[in-house]
């Protein structure tokens, strides 16, 4: 797709971009992935945000190893090893790294920095339940953020400023959110991998940028579509699915299953909501990026995710789900021994779990596992 080209372009030069930002006095601000970090506050200050989302290299779990105890999930692992190594050289040039805490897992990450990095970093809190207390709990996160992000930029967040960031990140949300509802589609027009692409670019891209690719998507998306391969449909579902982690996308294609849709905590950005311009807008940022999304699978009760997954099966007429998880990410693995009767009473279809911690050796094993699912649900 000549979109992808141009975000592959774009992200080419991105780190350019961004240190001829920095020496004209804009600060860039770096935040970890699971969608509870508005970027509308990021844009209103004037500011660039970036989010962490590299995986898949087992090295950087490894490194890991001399800064934390080996009982972390996989992907904040790696986070330490980017970090602490410098070989993802987005962190050498934020001027702050905003950190959602929504377990222990990410915190082991702000902890391990703190200690061994000059990095500055905020984090703030985030409950795990969706009652009154803890809305309010995350509303003043966000201001507080608010508050840091002025400190930070000198610039003050105004309603218009803020609404006109809103604006931008709904219609990318928008976009996201078309593009992923034409793969319901028997021919469906758009792989997983360049969907994902997508999702991975919009957490690094310029927003404009993003946009605009996304723009450019849509309008071909309009095109006939003139081959689709007709493999049984799968959805992606799991904790995190970081960019260069696509071990269980290669395998399930060349196994021949179509993954159409795809649900993660982390590295998936939440498109399923819109920010609503009415009223105060900081409570609007608070229903949006906390009330009304998807919550991940540490909330309690958990039950609103895995209806919501169960609808997805039913909505994109999938065959089976794949539910892919990251070592030691206990709230995914508890969920996932239930999960499969949920899944199997309310859309009649079977679901493989796989288990990873980027290590190459895993890769005859998962292959065996997921060709042999993928051949059952042939049958």
């Amino acid at each position: 797709m000549e979109a992808l080209d141009r975000l592959s372009d774009h992200l080419s030069t991105r780190l350019l971009d961004l240190n001829l930002a920095k020496q004209e006095g804009r600060k860039i601000i770096g935040y970890t992935p699971g969608g509870f970090l508005p970027e509308e506050l990021v844009l209103a200050s004037g500011a660039i945000p970036i989010g962490f989302i590299r995986g898949g290299n087992h090295d950087m779990v490894e490194l890991a190893g001399a800064y934390i105890c080996h009982w972390i999930d996989t992907f904040w692992r790696a986070q330490i090893g980017y970090g602490i190594s410098g070989d993802d050289p987005y962190y050498s040039i934020i001027d702050l790294l905003v950190m959602p805490i929504t377990d222990n897992h990410s915190r082991a990450l702000m902890d391990v920095l703190d200690d061994n990095t000059a990095i500055e970093i905020f984090p703030f809190g985030i409950p795990h339940t969706k009652d009154d207390p803890a809305f309010k709990y995350y509303l003043n996160g966000i201001t507080r953020l608010k508050a840091k992000l002025e400190e930070v930029t000198g610039v003050e967040i105004t309603e218009i400023k803020l609404k006109e960031a809103i604006d931008l990140c709904n219609r990318e949300r928008e976009l996201l959110r078309e593009i992923s509802l034409a793969r319901r589609s028997r021919k469906v027009p758009i792989s997983s991998r360049d969907f994902i692409a997508l999702g991975h670019g919009s957490f690094l891209a310029d927003k404009q940028v993003m946009v605009e690719v996304l723009e450019s998507v849509v309008k071909e998306l309009e095109e006939p579509v003139v081959s689709s391969h007709d493999g049984p449909r799968i959805l992606l579902t799991g904790s995190t699915l970081a960019q260069g982690d696509s071990k269980v996308i290669d395998l399930t294609e060349k196994a021949g299953g179509v993954i159409v849709i795809e649900e993660f905590a982390e590295g998936i950005k939440p498109y399923w909501e819109s920010v609503n311009l009415d009223g105060d807008l900081m409570a609007a940022l608070a229903d949006c990026h906390f009330a009304r999304r998807v919550p991940p699978g540490w909330f309690r009760p958990g039950r609103e995710r895995l209806d919501f997954l169960v609808k997805l099966a039913k909505d994109f007429d999938v065959a089976g789900v794949i539910w892919y998880q990251l070592m030691y990410r206990e709230s995914y693995k508890v969920e996932s021994y239930y999960f499969p009767d949920i899944l199997k009473k309310g859309a009649g279809i079977p679901l493989l779990i796989v288990e990873s911690d980027y290590d190459s050796a895993e890769i005859e094993t998962l292959r065996t596992r997921v060709e042999a699912f993928i051949d059952t649900l042939r049958r």
